[in-house]
């Protein structure tokens, strides 16, 4: 499947589910963290791929419900970040990335 096509499912989904309320966001946002939270978990204690996969994509799916929840298209997000971060220069230390000001 493409990742258009995930979003979509994701979307109906949320929306069979009665969670696209925009009332919703801040739980949402909660559940955010909470999968996030999940998936630092499971990268700090060395864990199997799959449940870092499951972490990822479970991360994914309610940044995607939160996007809509606050009428926004996800992919535009995304692109707005691309868009920020594309012509950064910097440099990598300690595995993180420090830009030049």
């Amino acid at each position: 499947m493409t990742f258009d096509t995930l979003i979509e499912n994701v979307i109906q989904w949320a929306d069979e589910k009665d969670i696209l309320k925009n009332e919703n966001a801040p739980k949402q946002i909660m559940k955010v963290i909470e999968e996030l939270g999940e998936t630092c978990e499971a990268i700090n204690k060395q864990r199997a791929s799959d449940m870092v996969m499951d972490g990822l994509g479970d991360t994914f799916v309610t940044l995607i419900i939160l996007t809509k929840q606050l009428g926004y298209d996800p992919a535009e997000c995304l692109e707005r970040a691309w868009n920020e971060i594309k012509d950064r220069k910097g440099k990598t230390e300690g595995g993180v990335f420090i830009r030049e000001e």
